[in-house]
């Protein structure tokens, strides 16, 4: 199968494009289509990344199994051949893409659990010693693993960073219930995850998880536990006190970072190894979870 930068599906309703899927508008459903687009610094690259549509979309479907018995899930279904005829007309460009799923009301909180401190969170604890302003114990390491994991939300943007925020302020926004159930839910989802994940060699060290209602009843949407919404480690090369080698594009941020480049568009074109080095970190992390 190419590499797809974006989809080309005239005879659809296109809804919106993201930094990674295509959704499009079937009336009665969402059509979520995983390209092998990659962003870093919230900027979208010039390049694909080969089979990484796939993979996203092979992973979210296995999570979405794995956790139904905690929380529903908007996945209707991933089979081209049950979908509208208008989609299957798409199927050579589609298929192992996409998903078919429910319409839910989005709730505007992005919901991170932690069971390891790092990226925005080590920044946080460095400077002032809290997590998304709330206080943590004092002498951690970078990446270590915290003693029981923390709920760390933050808005939900559609352009530039997500900006976290307290569970007072969560609170404020949608309802202490709510944000209640969100924490629970979030949290429960985490560790079963997490449990999983380590007897398969990968420590899932954060992740976000994004929730909608339907007919008032909260479900998961979007992704669930990729590289692209969590940090994957190998567990055998895991060691406090450092930054961890990670299953997602960091060989793309490494060699960003190496350029004369102000992270603003357009982005510069990038190497066959770093896209290669990129795509097997992505399949390497399906293959450990999932065979």
């Amino acid at each position: 199968m190419p590499d797809l930068l974006e989809t080309n599906c005239p005879d659809l309703k296109l809804w919106r494009r993201g930094k990674v899927r295509d959704m499009y508008d079937l009336g009665d459903s969402l059509l979520m289509a995983a390209t092998d687009r990659v962003s870093a610094y919230d900027v979208v690259m010039p390049n694909p990344v080969p089979r990484k549509g796939q993979t996203l979309t092979a992973i979210s479907l296995f999570w979405f199994e794995h956790t139904r018995g905690i929380v529903p899930n908007h996945l209707l279904t991933a089979d081209i051949g049950a979908m509208p005829s208008a989609v299957q007309a798409y199927g050579d460009q589609l298929k192992g893409r996409v998903m078919r799923v429910q319409k839910a009301e989005r709730i505007d909180i992005e919901c991170v659990v932690r069971g390891y401190i790092s990226g925005s969170a080590w920044r946080e604890y460095r400077q002032s010693g809290t997590v998304c302003g709330e206080p943590m114990p004092k002498g951690l390491l970078e990446s270590q693993r915290l003693e029981t994991p923390i709920f760390t939300p933050a808005t939900k943007e559609d352009e530039g960073h997500d900006i976290n925020i307290s569970k007072a302020e969560m609170a404020k926004i949608i309802g202490q219930e709510l944000a209640n159930q969100l924490e629970q839910i979030s949290v429960q989802l985490y560790e079963s995850a997490a449990e999983y994940a380590s007897e398969r060699g990968i420590i899932i060290a954060d992740t976000k998880f994004e929730f909608g209602t339907v007919d008032g009843e909260i479900i998961l949407i979007d992704e669930v536990l990729t590289p692209d919404s969590s940090r994957f480690w190998p567990l055998d090369e895991f060691e406090p006190g450092r930054t961890q080698r990670s299953f997602d594009k960091q060989p793309l941020r490494d060699y960003l970072d190496t350029l004369d480049w102000d992270k603003t568009p357009p982005a510069p074109e990038l190497p066959a190894s770093v896209i290669n080095g990129t795509s097997r970190r992505y399949q390497e992390a399906y293959e450990l979870l999932v065979g």
